[in-house]
């Protein structure tokens, strides 16, 4: 194995090792050795990289402390254990930080727009906050931040994130309970033993303002503590035309951590995240005739009032503990005590905009949520009988109370007004579960270069739900995982994978009926991965099906807790990150969707709706973003983001098939930024063209909101 070295250009972390021999490549049994060198350098928190067996040759990297990772992301921990995602059986799309902060993205639904065959929901059915459709099914119930379940109905902000993983496919087998489209995980930022501070502003059109920091401090040997702090406000280009009140968005947060035991065999992570809103909500315009009403929507109108508001407080601790019992064996343990509180009033965009156009249209609650999490995860690699295998295994102990009021109307019919805590005589609606999980996953090498993944988790849920009619269920569910790697070379990467999951009846704090089972997926998929450009550049191919049973949802029209009884997508997706050239950078993906109702409901559900595509599913979605390293300093870079036509809900008691519908779009933003070892100065556009297109959509049909308006954002950033 030759020993390679990279050029010291300042954002430039490879992986050195993936052309080497794959005899000595397949030593390193979690992590390409360039990663683990890196994270070696970068002292990263979470330590879990197996060390390098002794044969192989050392590598050097040259990388500056404050150049961030590129667009290929070099590890993940959404397979339960830190390694490469070229490394991984199953699709994964890492939104990595360098792409967040070249985009000045702010909140996770920016960051997604990168990520293809994901569509955006506008607070369907009372799931306000973060809601977004991925190859064809929601995926509320599959949010994560760390590995660990944050399902809570929030708005989630990036001034904390490291990067942001999406697992493609079924994944209940590690993540428990869960939908077919796949797992949005956030990964926090934690303390390191090099010193970054980086304190940054940002101005810009339509009353954009932004102040954000993060410190990281070494403070021992082996201690390091880190704070991450935003406060940003946002207009609208859309107003009320009567009363001028735009839609308006208010943010903080502050983010402290401290590690101890940095770099050595006993490693502790006490973090918290604190994040607080004060929004005014868009709710967008309203269909006409089966589309949008553009008229309205040109013309900026909006529905809201002074008095709407949309406040939140979301509290999170996390106490994450990691023993390097040996190389290849690590036992990781995380507590997690979350708290989410939202109260809001927002007036939704239907029928005629008037002076006074409030009436019947709050769409009003507030909710309580706590979270109390136990996660142990062993995993180690071992030699049995000539077979090398890498083991997994863990349990998960979850408790979640939930209550829900509904807001009681201090004003008159005409006249409405709400206030946080002014609740109707009504019985909140409540929701208590508490589940049990246990899995067991190994990856075997059977023959050289070929290993076989084989996996089983069993969840045990008790919950209990009471609205106008009180639900209690047991549910104890299977999960399974399977896969066929082959790696001829460490630069190649070809695999078969079948994974299914559950979502069972009054999860995620909504009933369904108890007449029916569970939801069930299954997901099968064949993939390719490469690494090209000396591993710095990486290409991937998926071809998948899904197949869902029983999904809970209105989908395309609203007479039924329950239209779906079968569904399917089938899909490509292509997707290349990376360094082209030592200057040319690249993130772009592309994803096709066939999907398909297959049967609906018995009894009440609409035959009509029968081979039709479902809602919010685009057929086609591309997303693209390059860069190119000019001198000086000086870089340029741009993209667009694409999305077909797609069916919206149709109104309450349509029986034909006749959905409203959003037309396709193309968004374009462009960058050039000013980088110097002190400082860089960004000037960022976003919505080139000032294009119409709608966003997100309402699930029952009622509305569909605009996306963002030509914004010009101008930061800056002093390091120290």
């Amino acid at each position: 194995m030759k020993k390679r070295i990279l050029p010291g250009q300042k954002t430039r972390i490879a992986c050195p090792a993936v052309f080497a021999k794959r005899s000595m490549a397949r030593r390193s049994r979690f992590l390409p050795l360039g990663a683990a060198v890196v994270a070696g350098l970068l002292g990263a928190a979470d330590g879990a990289f197996a060390e390098e067996d002794k044969t192989l040759s050392a590598v050097t990297v040259t990388a500056t402390q404050d150049g961030p990772d590129g667009y290929r992301a070099t590890k993940t921990r959404v397979g339960k254990v830190v390694q490469d995602p070229h490394d991984v059986p199953q699709a994964i799309t890492t939104v990595t930080r360098a792409l967040i902060e070249e985009q000045e993205a702010n909140s996770l639904r920016e960051a997604l727009r990168n990520v293809s065959g994901l569509s955006f929901n506008a607070a369907e059915g009372g799931r306000s906050g973060d809601n977004m459709n991925l190859r064809g099914f929601y995926t509320f119930g599959d949010m994560y931040l760390d590995g660990i379940r944050d399902t809570a109905q929030y708005n989630r902000e990036l001034f904390n994130l490291e990067q942001v993983d999406v697992l493609r496919g079924a994944a209940a087998m590690l993540f428990g309970r869960g939908q077919a489209g796949g797992v949005i995980n956030q990964v926090s930022k934690t303390p390191m033993l090099y010193g970054i501070n980086k304190v940054g502003i940002g101005i810009g059109t339509d009353g954009f303002q932004e102040v954000k920091a993060d410190l990281n401090q070494r403070v021992g040997d082996t201690t390091a503590f880190r704070i991450n702090v935003m406060n940003r406000d946002e207009g609208s280009a859309r107003s009320n035309p009567y009363t001028g009140t735009e839609p308006e968005i208010h943010r903080m947060g502050f983010a402290p951590s401290v590690s101890f035991g940095l770099g050595t065999n006993h490693e502790v992570t006490l973090s918290h995240l604190w994040v607080k809103t004060q929004d005014r909500a868009d709710y967008g315009v309203p269909f006409v005739n089966r589309k949008p009403n553009e008229d309205m929507a040109k013309a900026g109108n909006y529905y809201g009032v002074d008095a709407n508001f949309d406040d939140s407080e979301t509290n999170i601790s996390t106490l994450n503990y990691l023993f390097k019992i040996s190389p290849d064996t690590q036992w990781r343990t995380v507590m997690r005590a979350a708290n989410y509180k939202r109260s809001y009033w927002a007036v939704a965009g239907q029928g005629v905009l008037t002076a006074n156009s409030t009436a019947g249209q709050a769409k009003t609650r507030e909710f309580e949520t706590d979270n109390y999490v136990l996660q142990s995860d062993l995993n180690t690699a071992f030699t049995l009988f000539g077979l090398k295998n890498e083991l997994i295994t863990g349990v998960e102990y979850l408790n979640e109370d939930s209550i829900r009021w509904a807001l009681r109307n201090l004003g008159t019919a005409n006249n409405p007004l709400y206030k946080p805590g002014q609740y109707t005589t009504a019985a909140p609606a409540t929701y208590k579960g508490e589940t049990y999980s246990a899995y067991v996953q190994d990856s075997l090498e059977f023959i050289p270069d070929w290993k076989m993944t084989l996996g089983i988790r069993r969840d045990i849920m008790q919950s209990e739900y009471f609205t106008t009619t009180a639900f209690s269920g047991n549910f104890a569910e299977n999960s399974y995982r399977a896969g066929l790697s082959w790696q001829p070379t460490a630069a190649q990467h070809y695999y078969a994978g079948w994974s299914d999951s559950f979502s069972p009846t009054a999860d995620l704090y909504q009933l369904s009926g108890n007449q029916y089972p569970a939801e069930r997926s299954k997901v099968f998929e064949l993939g390719s991965k490469w690494l090209l450009a000396d591993g710095n550049l990486s290409l991937r191919t998926s071809l998948y099906r899904a197949i869902k049973d029983w999904e809970r949802n209105t989908d395309l029209e609203s007479t039924a807790t329950i239209l779906t009884r079968k569904r399917q997508s089938d899909g490509v997706e292509l997707e290349v990150a990376g360094r082209i050239t030592d200057s040319w950078e690249v993130f772009s993906g592309l994803s096709l969707i066939h999907a398909e109702i297959l049967e609906v409901a018995p009894g009440n559900g609409n035959v009509n709706f029968i081979g039709q595509m479902p809602r919010n599913t685009p057929k086609r979605t591309f997303n693209l973003w390059s860069t190119y390293q000019l001198p000086y300093g000086f870089k340029v870079g741009g993209g667009m983001e694409y999305k077909s036509q797609r069916y919206g809900g149709a109104p309450t008691g349509t029986v034909a098939f006749n959905p409203n519908w959003v037309p396709s779009y193309t968004r374009w933003d462009a960058m050039v930024s000013y980088d110097q070892p002190k400082y860089t100065v960004k000037f960022n556009v976003q919505n080139i063209f000032d294009k119409l297109y709608y966003d997100a959509l309402y699930d029952n049909g009622g509305f569909t909101v605009p996306g963002q308006a030509r914004r010009f954002i101008l930061s800056t950033e002093y390091k120290f």
